[in-house]
C-alpha cells in the first residue's frame, strides 16, 4: 500500500527543502546557517516556536525566482519518488519577493516552469495555495492577498494561513480571505493544531474555509467532530508532523483514527517532511501498522483527496481516473 499512487493537500514548499539542498544554497550564496543543522546535517530545533525560527533561517538562503524552480525540481522528485501524483503546495509572497506583486510573478513564473518540466518528467502535478504567514500580522495578510487574487486561476488555485495560530484570531484576516474567495480561490486555513477546538470554530466561522490544516485538536470536543463530518469538512491531516512536534506521543494514540471511525472526512500529508523525518511512504506504512488500515482505507483517503482538491474539474478527473485499482 505504501505504493498505492497519492495526493498530498498540505505541504509548504520551503518545508520540503532537503537540508543538502539548503545548506548546498547556502554555501553557494556564502551565507552561514550552520546553526540550525544538526551533527548529522539534519534540522534542529527544540519545540514549534523554534522549528519556525529554523525554518524562517532555512527560506532566507531562497533568494531568486531561480533558487525557488530549484527547490521546486527537488521537492516534486521527491514527491514522485514517494508515488504522489498530485501535490498543492502552500507558497507565501512573503518570503517570494516580499509582497511585491511584479516579483511574485517572476517567482511564480519560475516555480510553474519547474512545475511544468517535473510534469512531463514524473507525471506529479503541482498546484499553489498562497498563504500569509499569521505572525507576520494582518496588514501583511492584505498585501498577500492582493497577490493571490492578481495571480488567482488555474495554477493558483487556493488561499490559506499558516504560521503561529497564538498570534491573533482567524476574524483579524477575514478581509484577505473575502478577497481571494471573491478572486474565485478556495480557501483552507491551519487550525486545531497549537490552538483547541475553539480555533477550528473560528476559522470556520470567521474565515468559511472548506478545509482545515490540520484540525486534530478538534478531537477534543466530540460535538465538534460530528459537525466536521455533517459539513463535510475535510482536514488535512499531517500525522509525522504532529508526533515529531510532540502533539501526540505516538503513531496509534494520533486522533486520525478516531475522525476516520466517526466519519470525518481526512487526507493525510506530510506538511514540512524533512523537518520530521517522514515521507509519504513512511506516514502510509506508519498508519498502515498503528491502525491495521488496508489498501481499501488508503484507497478511500486518497478518493477524498481528489474530490476535496482545489483544482480544475478536468485535473480532477485526471487524477480520479489514476487513482483507479
Amino acid at each position: 500500500m505504501t505504493h498505492l499512487p497519492k495526493i498530498e493537500l498540505h505541504l509548504h514548499l520551503e518545508g520540503a527543502a532537503p537540508p543538502a539542498f539548503i545548506r548546498g544554497l547556502a554555501k553557494e550564496k556564502h551565507v552561514d546557517i550552520s546553526g540550525i543543522f544538526d551533527e548529522r546535517g539534519d534540522y534542529s530545533y527544540t519545540d514549534f516556536w523554534d522549528f519556525l525560527r529554523v525554518y524562517e533561517a532555512a527560506t532566507s538562503v531562497l533568494q531568486t525566482p531561480e533558487d525557488y524552480a530549484r527547490l521546486t525540481a527537488a521537492v516534486l522528485a521527491e514527491s514522485a519518488a514517494n508515488d504522489v501524483i498530485y501535490c498543492e503546495t502552500f507558497l507565501s509572497p512573503d518570503f517570494c519577493g516580499g509582497r511585491d506583486l511584479g516579483a511574485w510573478r517572476e517567482y511564480l513564473h519560475a516555480i510553474r516552469e519547474a512545475a511544468d518540466r517535473a510534469e512531463a518528467q514524473d507525471g506529479i502535478t503541482l498546484r499553489g495555495i498562497v498563504t500569509p504567514i499569521r505572525h507576520f500580522g494582518p496588514d501583511k495578510a492584505r498585501e498577500v492577498a492582493l497577490c493571490a487574487a492578481e495571480t488567482a486561476g488555474d495554477w493558483i488555485v487556493g488561499f490559506g494561513i499558516g504560521g503561529d495560530e497564538k498570534a491573533g484570531k482567524p476574524k483579524d484576516f477575514a478581509w484577505s480571505f473575502d478577497m481571494a474567495r471573491e478572486a474565485g480561490l478556495r480557501l483552507t486555513a491551519h487550525a486545531g493544531e497549537w490552538g483547541g477546538p475553539e480555533s477550528v470554530r473560528d476559522a470556520l466561522r470567521d474565515l468559511r474555509v472548506e478545509r482545515i490544516g490540520h484540525g486534530v485538536r478538534a478531537i477534543e470536543d466530540l460535538a465538534l467532530v460530528d459537525e466536521l463530518a455533517e459539513a463535510g469538512v475535510v482536514l488535512e491531516v499531517c500525522p509525522g508532523s504532529n508526533i515529531a512536534l510532540g502533539l501526540y506521543p505516538d503513531w496509534r494514540r494520533h486522533p486520525i483514527g478516531q475522525f476516520h471511525d466517526r466519519g470525518v472526512k481526512v487526507t493525510v500529508s506530510t506538511d514540512d517532511p524533512p523537518f520530521f523525518h517522514t515521507t509519504m511512504r513512511n506516514e502510509y506504512d506508519r498508519l498502515s501498522k498503528a491502525f491495521d488500515w488496508d489498501d481499501g482505507v488508503f484507497r478511500a483517503i486518497n478518493a477524498t483527496a481528489a474530490g476535496a482538491a482545489f483544482c480544475d474539474e478536468a485535473t480532477r478527473a485526471r487524477l480520479q481516473k489514476r487513482l483507479e485499482p
